[in-house]
């Protein structure tokens, strides 16, 4: 089934309604009254200038920081007032503007350690051997993200790049419904974001996302749709090629026609 077909056969299966979500920090309205929702398996880039409260909005998703007003729904549940944790066994993931990584430790153990944060019995205290189901799905993580060939050094010796990828691995942990990526292109070199790329156009069809990025030639190539934010609020909805294109978008966010 082509990918067009299949979000039209899912359109009524939401994977994340958000109805009137505001967040408010005393005086500072940073999220405020936003509504939208996203259909199972879609991509969707939300782009906006520094302060539009984007990251806030993911915050408020994640349960972070949650809502002041509004309602969250997550395939059909409603997970506003859900910790964290209890939104991660759900199946909603995120990475974050900073690496959120185990800088001492080997790429594998990193990936192992999200495996098995995710699965029952994490808290064993017991070493499992190479052919534990959790090593072996850090290895196809590895393989995912292409680590593979560095996936014994420690973190610390990789490239800012490397680690952005390690993020969507750890992420990619414990078969998730839903991701939520933070600027992940950020800091990354022309050969970086085209890997980056990649392996978010890799991704299984049926794990819908949002992206946050600046990198306006990263969102509009692995979104589908895309969400325009300005001071807290909404600003525009569409096809990926309708906002790049948008006049008001281009004098507002854009400074002008990008290349």
């Amino acid at each position: 089934m082509q990918r067009a077909e299949r979000l039209k056969s899912v359109a009524s299966s939401n994977a994340l309604e958000l109805s009137g979500v505001s967040r408010v920090f005393g005086a500072l309205v940073a999220v405020d009254n936003v509504t939208f929702s996203v259909t199972a398996g879609e991509r969707r880039a939300i782009l906006g200038s520094n302060g539009a409260g984007k990251t806030t909005l993911f915050n408020t998703i994640t349960g972070d920081f949650p809502p002041s007003n509004g309602r969250i729904r997550f395939f059909g549940e409603d997970i506003t007032e859900l910790p964290p944790y209890e939104r991660i066994r759900r199946g909603l993931r995120r990475t974050y503007q900073n690496s959120q990584l185990f800088r001492g430790l080997p790429v594998l153990d990193n990936l192992y350690l999200a495996v098995r944060g995710v699965g029952r019995r994490r808290m064993s205290l017991l070493r499992p051997g190479e052919d534990h189901p959790a090593r072996i799905a850090a290895r196809q993580l590895a393989h995912a993200i292409h680590l593979e060939e560095v996936a014994d050094r420690p973190v610390s010796e990789l490239s800012h790049g490397q680690q952005r990828q390690l993020e969507i691995g750890m992420a990619l942990a414990g078969a998730p419904r839903f991701i939520l990526f933070d600027e992940p292109a950020a800091g990354l070199s022309p050969a970086e974001r085209r890997e980056l790329v990649d392996i978010l156009k890799a991704l299984p069809s049926h794990i819908g996302f949002i992206i946050i990025e600046h990198d306006l030639a990263v969102a509009l190539q692995v979104a589908e749709t895309v969400t325009v934010m300005h001071q807290g609020r909404v600003f525009k909805h569409g096809l990926p090629a309708d906002i790049e294109t948008d006049p008001e978008v281009q004098k507002i966010y854009l400074g002008g026609r990008h290349g």
